[in-house]
């Protein structure tokens, strides 16, 4: 059974949840120490072409996939044919195989590859090594990896850091500092900032501008702002929203900023996937309320076809700032 979020992972002040915190305290420094020592010990490879890493610092919430997808929209661009390639978490097959969205499904593959090869070809493969060979001899001419940062075992030519950079409601997006399960942390963060060679924080499309404080914490590391921009509006009259992803409590409130006349919102763990008996808990509070629903489009593709007629997919994309900066920084870093 999967979990959702503990949302006091993401407060700074210690004492929210401190009886968990302590317990699993631990835990927490087992789990550091294997992290540190399996990057410590591994031999990448070099598969011979460029390899740019999207990742992050903390289990889930960042952001990276809507990024990854940004990067393989700009290196693209620029006339590379650059592939994605992601584990596939959540999905039965271990690959290496090129994702079909018209044959594969979210429960084969994971949902973040389908979201992915909307945008690139995609490829899953739970050995990345090998999954990185056959996208390269399928012609990739650079591979986009999709959460990658704790994974050493190919050589990266550029790693990036995304960052959630929401600080409202006294939130912060590393909490503590404390590494999982006490906290959200997949490992210390000047470990995992000492292995970056720049940093994404992405922000909501409504939010002020980016927390200096937050961006202190980052030194000389090249630092670019992204927003999560919302595809289109969402769909007009009553809606009951869900999700099930990392923060889901932030679908709700980019819902609201966007205008959703927003009655409901149910929230479900990371990758949840949804039984019957969740899609009739849907169902009856969208009959309750006389309502729509809607939720995110990594969700959407994990519902069952013939719920996807009844649901509202509603989209989102990263737009950084100064995207020829960043655009640039991709084409001298990464050729």
């Amino acid at each position: 059974m999967k979990l959702s979020t503990p949302r006091w992972w993401y407060q700074r002040d210690g004492r929210h949840g401190r009886v968990a915190r302590t317990l699993l305290k631990p835990v927490s420094w087992v789990w550091a120490a294997a992290t540190a020592r399996r990057i410590a010990r591994a031999a990448p490879v070099d598969v011979g072409v460029p390899v740019i890493s999207i990742g992050n610092l903390t289990v889930g919430g960042s952001g990276k996939t809507p990024v990854a997808r940004e990067v393989l929209r700009l290196v693209r661009r620029q006339g590379v044919d650059a592939h994605a390639l992601s584990r596939g978490y959540g999905g039965k097959l271990t690959g290496p195989l090129r994702v079909d969205p018209a044959n594969h499904t979210a429960a084969d593959v994971g949902d973040e590859p389908l979201m992915l090869s909307g945008e690139a070809p995609a490829w899953i493969s739970v050995d990345r090594v090998t999954g990185a060979r056959a996208a390269v001899e399928a012609g990739a001419r650079a591979l986009v990896l999709d959460d990658a940062h704790q994974n050493p075992t190919l050589t990266k030519t550029l790693s990036l850091i995304v960052v959630d950079g929401e600080t409202r409601e006294d939130e912060w997006p590393f909490g503590d500092g404390s590494v999982f399960p006490s906290g959200p942390m997949r490992e210390p963060l000047a470990a995992g900032l000492a292995r970056a060679d720049a940093v994404v924080v992405l922000l909501p499309g409504d939010s002020p501008p980016a927390d200096p404080e937050l961006l202190a914490v980052f030194g000389a590391l090249p630092t670019f702002i992204a927003r999560l921009e919302p595809g289109r509006a969402p769909p007009p009259g009553p809606q009951v929203g869900f999700a099930g992803i990392a923060k889901p409590w932030k679908v709700e409130r980019a819902l609201i900023a966007a205008g959703c006349e927003l009655v409901d919102f149910a929230p479900f763990p990371d990758h949840a996937e949804y039984r019957p008996e969740d899609l009739a808990f849907l169902a009856d509070r969208a009959a309750v309320f006389d309502a729509g629903l809607v939720t995110t489009e990594k969700d959407w593709v994990r519902l069952p076809p013939d719920w996807r007629t009844r649901v509202v997919s509603w989209p989102v994309a990263a737009r950084f700032e100064d995207e020829a900066a960043f655009s640039a920084f991709l084409a001298h870093s990464a050729r």
